[in-house]
């Protein structure tokens, strides 16, 4: 069973559509007990940073989102859900993320003939073998719904890049929490591969 951690923070349905259409058991939650039982846990998210972080402390998420970190279950942030996973982000000035992971969210640079926010499919560059691209070929393409993009502090956990006015941390993989910038559940059979790999790992893998 796969948990989707439930903040009032959108995006729920498609990621449960998705691990459907693959086959797998989910359950939209935000109950600690549903939680703590699930094999993986997965958490999504749209809208901004701050709000998002008042809803998780609003019921108490943050608590088990540590927890089943700190045990090594199979984690998966995606969009909002990776950029909570770190310690700030310029679009909320002085509230602190999950700090899961070392780094920080960064508002994408302005750049001419670039829109902000970036929207639309753009190219993946793999590195350091992540176990969410296992069997992809290089530079598949994804789906970005972004304003602002993380620069992680150890550049060893980023699995994917792209660039976008800058070069954008766009996947990281650390222990057994991963995250993705992009919208897997969005990015037609390459995103379903991306779910698929991530339901194939075991709490405990390496």
């Amino acid at each position: 069973m796969i948990a989707i951690i439930d903040y009032n923070a959108g995006n729920l349905k498609s990621v449960e559509k998705a691990l459907h259409y693959l086959g797998e058991d989910c359950v939209i939650t935000r109950d600690f007990h549903e939680i703590e039982a699930a094999d993986k846990v997965i958490l999504p998210g749209v809208g901004a940073f701050g709000d998002a972080m008042e809803q998780l402390k609003k019921y108490e998420l943050d608590k088990v989102i540590h927890e089943v970190t700190a045990e090594n279950k199979p984690f998966l942030g995606i969009c909002l859900g990776l950029q909570l996973l770190f310690e700030g982000s310029d679009e909320s000035s002085g509230v602190e993320g999950l700090h899961v992971l070392d780094g920080q969210i960064l508002r994408i640079p302005d750049c001419p003939g670039l829109k902000i926010p970036h929207i639309g499919w753009n190219s993946l560059k793999l590195i350091n073998d992540g176990r969410l691209f296992q069997g992809l070929t290089p530079e598949p393409y994804v789906y970005f719904v972004h304003s602002y993009y993380l620069k992680a502090s150890d550049e060893k956990i980023v699995k994917a890049t792209t660039e976008y006015s800058t070069t954008i941390h766009a996947s990281v993989e650390s222990g057994n929490v991963f995250a993705c910038q992009f919208h897997p559940e969005k990015s037609g059979t390459v995103g379903l591969s991306i779910l698929k790999n991530f339901a194939k790992i075991k709490e405990g893998d390496r």
